[in-house]
């Protein structure tokens, strides 16, 4: 009997192999086309590069156990930190559907997904809409006024890629829409917002500032030839010395939170650190070499760290005994 497609025609074990040779074929195209689309996908969320998850993870941990007392539930720390990767996947998202006709022009962004077509724009905003599904979903199982301030955060996620077509000032902007969660956290624990989280607010705009301008100062070229504006355009040839300025406005900063917590000498350790990493950032973007400027706003998951492990070394240690 000869091997033919003709299923009529087919010896019935040689029919059976056809059909499972087939149906295999059939799925590994699908799981093929399947990761594919997956691999895309988690590039937009920029997954594969979490920086900007942990940014935005460290002074809402700051919040959360200084809010808690050094001891938060475990329902709301696990909210609070899938609420995070979630709400800045979303962010990316619709930061590249706002700039996917400026990415294609500049180097460091030209690969992303949408600049290059990869990702169609509906395939962008039906992901985005999923992502915020899912952190509604988290916010419902917290507080009313948790869910009050959710609404403002989620405006500030929205509105922030398109900051940067009307002010030089996008960075101070970020650090509203990354710190948000510090009155959130607040709010979920203490059923309040109290003085001291609007001071860790804003220090976390200064912090913003400062990491999010070295960064700039990467794209500095190509920002100033397409039109976007930003910090780095605008501090020009001043931007270290503003940088070094807000630095030390954030240590103050800190400071104060730390005096108004009663916080004990684990904390002001922890922020010792904090001001080496300042103080090597400072170092990194002396020349203004773009690779250093991005290495010195990479360094700065080690400064949140660096305070966060100050909190934690006192509520673990210090306040136990």
């Amino acid at each position: 009997m000869f091997f033919t497609r003709d299923d009529n025609l087919m010896d019935p074990r040689l029919r059976r192999m056809w059909r499972k040779l087939r149906y295999n074929r059939s799925l590994r195209h699908w799981l093929s086309f399947a990761l594919q689309r997956s691999r895309a996908y988690l590039r937009l969320m920029r997954l594969h590069r979490p920086i900007g998850s942990f940014l935005l993870l460290w002074p809402t941990l700051w919040a959360l156990w200084l809010a808690a007392d050094g001891h938060p539930a475990p329902k709301q720390f696990t909210i609070f930190v899938i609420g995070v990767f979630v709400m800045r996947s979303a962010g990316c998202i619709i930061n590249d559907f706002a700039d996917r006709n400026f990415d294609p022009y500049v180097q460091r962004t030209r690969e992303r997904p949408l600049a290059t077509r990869e990702v169609s724009i509906w395939e962008a905003l039906v992901l985005f809409v999923l992502l915020c599904l899912t952190g509604l979903g988290l916010v419902l199982m917290l507080n009313r006024l948790t869910q009050e301030l959710a609404v403002i955060g989620a405006l500030l996620v929205v509105s922030y890629p398109f900051m940067k077509r009307y002010t030089y000032l996008p960075q101070p902007y970020l650090g509203l829409a990354f710190g948000w969660g510090i009155p959130m956290a607040y709010a979920a624990v203490t059923g309040g917002v109290p003085t001291v989280a609007w001071l860790i607010f804003i220090a976390n705009i200064i912090w913003a500032t400062v990491y999010d301008t070295m960064y700039a100062m990467v794209d500095r070229p190509d920002d100033i030839r397409i039109g976007v504006k930003s910090t780095a355009i605008l501090f020009g040839d001043l931007d270290r010395t503003i940088i070094a300025i807000l630095q030390v406005l954030l240590m103050l900063n800190l400071l104060m939170v730390g005096y108004q917590t009663h916080m004990s000498v684990a904390y002001y350790i922890g922020l010792g650190f904090a001001l080496l990493f300042a103080a090597y950032q400072q170092l990194l973007i002396r020349r203004r070499n773009p690779q250093r400027c991005f290495q010195a706003f990479m360094n700065n998951n080690w400064f949140g760290a660096a305070v966060f492990a100050g909190i934690l070394l006192h509520y673990t240690f210090i306040k136990a005994l």
